[in-house]
């Protein structure tokens, strides 16, 4: 009976669960990981988010959002009735992966005809637990359950609602 050799592991998290790249020797694992394709990790997350999204072209918001090729603009015939917080979380809610930094949610908005202070209004959404930071090392904003939940039960009947 031979020796039974070991493996070694590098657990990578993403959005929609873990990668695991294994090894027999730690310099076997460093091959492996250095052979991965540049962008590896948000490639896999774009085409799970693909295969697990509904169509996000969903004729279901077409009154609310249009998706063009810098991201979701909001195209509401009245501004007026949505607060800055409602604004930044349906931009994150319609962005890839419900996330995005805030000089590209700031983008969206302005396009949309909103001008909002977009990083104080993350800080407040943040403290009610609408929005949080999945990595501190990114500037990046990440809309959470109780934030999803909100918009879709709360924001979008809002819109709809004859004023």
């Amino acid at each position: 009976m031979g020796w039974f050799l070991g493996k070694i592991q590098a657990e990578i998290k993403t959005s929609f669960g873990k990668i695991i790249v294994e090894g027999l020797t730690a310099s076997d694992l460093l091959d492996t990981l250095k052979s991965l394709p540049e962008n590896f990790v948000n490639e896999i997350e774009s085409v799970v988010s693909e295969m697990v999204m509904p169509d996000r072209g969903n004729i279901e918001y077409n009154d609310i959002v249009k998706f063009t090729d810098v991201g979701p603009v909001l195209i509401l015939k009245d501004t007026k009735r949505i607060t800055h917080y409602e604004a930044v979380g349906l931009i994150l809610y319609f962005s890839e992966n419900r996330s995005s930094r805030p000089s590209q949610i700031r983008r969206l908005l302005e396009y949309s005809g909103l001008r909002v202070q977009v990083s104080s209004r993350l800080n407040e959404m943040a403290k009610r637990g609408l929005v949080f930071r999945p990595t501190l090392e990114k500037p990046e904003w990440t809309l959470s359950p109780k934030g999803e939940f909100w918009i879709e039960e709360e924001v979008i009947p809002k819109l709809r609602r004859p004023h």
